[in-house]
């Protein structure tokens, strides 16, 4: 199957007698004990079974496991790692994961964040103890593209996993476990999801393995599970993602274009420019750029909250991936300790009419 089909017909699986077309919600934490029966839906839940079966089909991955968030995801990778482990993660990554390594995991693990488009910088950060590098890209909110081809050369010769956040691009652009990544994860809640209205996150392993049981264990017993309502809806949106994506990224090449020409933007992040500093590695591992850019801001801070407050068709809110346009300046949202440049807005681009957006940044940067 292709991708299209792929992401309507995989997440499906029929448990009615009456043979839906359209998988129903089973809501019930409980199953009656008979040979092969599900025991408790924390464990596991046909609606559970039906999201992971389609996103590991979409990632050409064995198997799958959703979480109840991206950050629960994450945090299940580094859960199953053995006490004591180096991580060797970007410096430029997700603040909320970061944070996790910075904070939850002190004295637990040792991390060490690494520009990862500088593949020496990320070759002498390997120490005897590390077992896992973590890459991003495009990274979070700069946009920094990673070589996943030649970081996984330097992981496997020196034996260590890799783990790939692929949330920005998503299985429709980019498949890291072909490019040789063990592991991906996703933030479900974001272009998977599509609509601003589910919480959701996900790994899918190339390879069925010891550690990936650790996984899958930590997923069962540490019970950070999706419910059936969200399963359901993610399964859904997921239907129109191949389609959602293509226009995201036609909206997001356009304002990118327009932006990188305008007097009052600085710079602009997109690895769909041939400016960009990534595009080369990303045209080679990405058949699409995906739908978020970032800019800086000629003026600085206080000129960046200014246009922000003078859009009508961009919300000035966290988060990415839904068929609204979102816009913030994200150093107010990180806090005190971010390395992002204070005039710099992260745009994720909706599906509303090119045009109307065009117009709405022309006027918000008058």
């Amino acid at each position: 199957m292709k991708i299209e089909t792929i992401a309507i017909h995989a997440g499906t699986i029929i448990t009615d007698s009456n043979r839906p077309a359209i998988q129903p919600i089973t809501t019930s934490t409980t199953f009656e004990h008979h040979e092969g029966s599900l025991i408790y839906t924390r464990a596991n839940n046909p609606n559970r079974m039906a999201l992971e079966q389609v996103l590991s089909r979409l990632e050409n991955g064995e198997d799958a496991a959703a979480f109840s968030s991206g950050n629960a995801a994450a945090m299940a990778v580094y859960q199953a790692l053995p006490a004591g482990s180096h991580i060797i993660a970007p410096d430029d990554m997700y603040h909320g994961i970061k944070k996790q390594l910075v904070e939850i995991f002190k004295g637990i693990h040792e991390t060490s964040f690494v520009d990862m488009s500088d593949l020496q910088a990320v070759s002498d950060a390997i120490r005897e103890n590390t077992k896992l590098i973590w890459i991003e890209t495009p990274s979070n909110p700069l946009l920094k593209v990673t070589d996943i081809r030649a970081v996984v050369r330097i992981a496997k010769n020196a034996g260590l996993l890799v783990a790939c956040d692929n949330t920005f691009a998503t299985p429709i652009f980019q498949n890291p476990l072909d490019l040789g990544a063990d592991l991906v994860m996703h933030s479900t809640t974001k272009f998977l999801g599509g609509h601003s209205d589910v919480l959701g996150g996900a790994l899918v392993t190339k390879k069925k393995s010891e550690f990936w049981e650790k996984i899958k264990m930590v997923q069962h017993v540490g019970g950070a599970v999706p419910s059936p309502f969200d399963c359901y809806f993610l399964t859904r949106s997921i239907k129109t993602l191949p389609y959602r994506m293509k226009a995201h990224q036609q909206n997001a090449m356009a304002l990118a274009t327009f932006l990188e020409n305008h007097p009052k933007v600085e710079k602009v992040f997109y690895p769909g420019l041939p400016s960009h500093d990534g595009y080369e590695v990303a045209a080679s591992q990405m058949s699409g750029f995906s739908g978020v850019l970032s800019f800086t801001v000629v003026g600085g801070a206080e000129k960046a909250d200014h246009l922000i407050s003078k859009l009508k068709f961009f919300t000035n809110a966290t988060s990415l991936g839904g068929v609204e346009s979102l816009i913030e300046r994200r150093a107010a949202v990180e806090g005190p300790d971010s390395q992002t440049p204070s005039n710099l807005v992260r745009v994720s681009v909706g599906l509303e009419n090119i045009q109307d957006l065009l117009e709405d940044l022309e006027k918000g940067l008058a």
